[in-house]
């Protein structure tokens, strides 16, 4: 048995900075017992990864610091049920670049990974078992409660597929196949994962807790331009996804300090701060201009990526991937040249033989006398 101390530091590590816990008991029962809780993070290796995916991973180094047991799903069925955003074989690829990726991050953030576990859906989501509980779990649940809980993540069209529908089970399935205490997401789904608490125990399987981090707006896609275009006013702390990304990213080591420098005819002497609390009271108090705090963010990140950079640059296999998973839609393809007939010279070919055998073999043409007249039969 653990104690309560031990408990509860452990227990305030994994749910720190989170938005909501559900279930939250069934977890510190488990530390309590004085085992590592298990726990999945699914992601679908659709696009690339941008630098939206630092808000999971820095929480996911949380569960890894208090022993989490964490296993990282690279939802490759997921992907391709997704509204056919990618065909399997770049699928299969992409599920490569996204396991280097992954786990370069988690060692250039120094991030003990002895209880990472990487698993690929496909290894068990294409088994008999998985797919006679997908169809229990179709025999059980109505086309609403489907449709309602991948309201939030799976693409709304006008005229949906059907792969649509499937979504939600099988994400409430991998809880159970992949044997995990509790699954993290995102805020946006929560729906998802309210469906799993309802419908697992219907199929006989064990309800399991579920952690969600705040959503960030406004950073996915390419860093520099979507930080030169995020929302900003000054003085709003509420709707600010740079200061909510700098809030669920603040993972860095004691003694670090998040420096805003200020320039051009305004500008002053730096600002150094220890803690996001204090950054955010600055900037409510306008002291932080968001065009500095922009600054700021871009370099925050630069020096984020700069080891993963480094990393890609060094490994020969990883750029081989990436150019498989993300070919390039403008590369020019070499024409396949046409192929132009010439016709062999008189007596010569593949021909030739054939045309002479048949020449020798026919009757000569019947003679006709010069005194034939016309109409009149021609003698033999």
């Amino acid at each position: 048995m653990a104690s309560t101390l031990d408990v509860e530091a452990k227990y305030d590590l994994i749910t720190r900075r989170l938005q909501e816990v559900l279930g939250g008991d069934s977890i510190k029962a488990i530390l309590a017992e004085g085992r590592p809780p298990k726990a999945y993070w699914g992601t679908a290796p659709t696009g690339r990864p941008h630098i939206g995916y630092f808000v999971a991973l820095t929480k996911i180094a949380d569960f890894l610091r208090a022993g989490v047991e964490v296993k990282i799903l690279l939802a490759d069925v997921h992907a391709f049920l997704d509204n056919l955003k990618a065909p399997l074989e770049l699928v299969a690829h992409r599920t490569k670049y996204y396991k280097f990726l992954l786990r370069t991050v988690f060692t250039s953030l120094g991030i003990p990974t002895s209880k990472l576990i990487f698993v690929q859906g496909s290894d068990y989501q294409l088994t008999r078992e998985y797919n006679l509980d997908n169809y229990r779990l179709c025999a059980t649940v109505t086309e609403h409660d489907a449709k309602k809980a991948g309201a939030e993540v799976v693409k709304q069209v006008e005229s949906p597929l059907i792969s649509g529908l499937l979504y939600p089970g099988l994400q409430a399935l991998d809880e159970q196949y992949l044997g995990v205490d509790f699954q993290f997401g995102g805020v946006d789904q929560r729906k998802i994962f309210t469906f799993a608490e309802l419908y697992l125990p219907r199929l006989g399987y064990a309800k399991r807790a579920h952690l969600m981090n705040p959503m960030v707006p406004g950073l996915m896609g390419a860093v520099k331009r979507k930080i030169k275009k995020a929302f900003c006013e000054e003085g709003n702390i509420t709707e600010n996804g740079l200061l909510a990304f700098i809030k669920t990213t603040d993972d860095a080591p004691e003694g670090t300090v998040f420096t805003i420098r200020r320039e051009g005819k305004f500008g002053g002497p730096p600002s150094h701060y220890k803690d996001y609390q204090e950054l955010e009271e600055d900037f409510s108090a306008k002291k932080v201009h968001p065009s500095d705090l922009k600054t700021a963010v871009n370099k925050a990140i630069d020096s984020l990526l700069a080891p993963i950079r480094k990393a890609f640059a060094e490994s020969p296999e990883w750029q081989e991937i990436e150019k498989l998973a993300y070919p390039d839609p403008n590369a020019k393809t070499e024409p396949k040249k046409k192929k132009v007939y010439h016709p062999p010279p008189p007596g010569k070919g593949k021909n030739a033989q054939v045309t002479k055998a048949s020449a020798e073999s026919s009757e000569p043409p019947l003679p006709i006398s010069e005194n034939t007249q016309p109409g009149a039969a021609g003698e033999l």
